[in-house]
This record gives C-alpha cells, structure tokens and sequence, in this order.
C-alpha cells in the first residue's frame, strides 16, 4: 500500500468522524440516529490506521477479497440505518395521523359550538341560558359547552368522531 492511499484512507475517516460530531454538536442529527455512522467511522479509522487488519479479518471469515468484506460491512451498516430511519418514520406518521385525528375532531367541535352560538343569537336568547348584565345593556355570556356535550372531555385517540 503506497503512503498516499495510506494517508487518504485516514483523513477520510476522520473527515467522517469530524462531520457526524459536527451534525451532533449542531444539533442536526440526534444521538440514536448517529449511533451507526459513528460506528462506521471508527471501524473506517481502525482498518485505515491497521489496513492488515482487514486482511486478516477477510482470511478468518473466508473471503477472498479483502475489499468485498469492506462492501459487505458498509452494506450492513447502510442496511442498519435503513432500518432504523424506517422504524422512526412509522412512528412519526402514527404521531401525525393521531395529531390529525384530534385536529378534526377540535374543528368539528369548534364548528358545533360556533353555529350553537349562532342559532341562540339568531333566538334572542344567550348561549346556554347564562347572561351577566353588563353597563351600558350588554350582556356576557358564557361560551362553554353544555353539560354532556363534549365539556371538560377529551377525544379518545383514534376516533375522530365525538362519543
């Protein structure tokens, strides 16, 4: 092996090394997902630094090529972040499906209460039967829901229809 692949072998690692610490310390890349490039950057540094290394580890596993073992192991590493970003992404989506459920069932909430509130003033008559005499002839109301029609309750996960 001539020096120079030597040397580039090394400042690529590190090169790897610097910039998944870089993402870490900048926040743009969490710790769990971090996990395998820094572990593939540190097995790239150790047969960078011991390049004998990895044709012993060829010939104890039997395989002719030391180069085809390096394939295989980015392969694997590649195959571990796949699986990890897949686990991750079903429970972002199971967050956002459950985040838009109860988004819809708030909407049809608010919308029941608004056209409450519409049909009692269409009436003359204050929402829910609660009116506070103001100065000046107004009046307040009070907005809230009546009992048995969604107060104080939460939407069950799941569900987008109101119990």
């Amino acid at each position: 092996m001539s020096i120079v692949s030597y040397v580039f072998g090394i400042v690529a690692a590190l090169l790897a090394l610097v910039a998944v610490v870089e993402l870490l310390r900048r926040s743009m890349l969490r710790e769990r997902h971090a996990v395998w490039w820094l572990l593939g950057g540190v097995l790239a540094l150790v047969i960078a630094i011991f390049p004998q290394l990895l044709t012993w580890a060829a010939k104890v596993l039997g395989v002719s090529v030391p180069s085809n073992l390096v394939f295989f192991i980015a392969i694997g590493l590649l195959f571990l972040v796949s699986l990890q970003y897949g686990g991750e992404l079903t429970r972002v989506e199971d967050n956002m499906r459950t985040l838009a459920e109860q988004t819809a069932f708030h909407d049809e909430r608010l919308r029941r209460l608004e056209q409450e509130r519409k049909d009692t003033a269409a009436h003359g008559e204050p929402p829910n039967g609660d009116a506070t005499p103001r100065p000046g002839g107004e009046q307040a109301t009070d907005m809230r829901s009546p009992p048995g029609k969604g107060r104080g309750r939460e939407p069950e996960l799941g569900s987008v229809h109101e119990p």
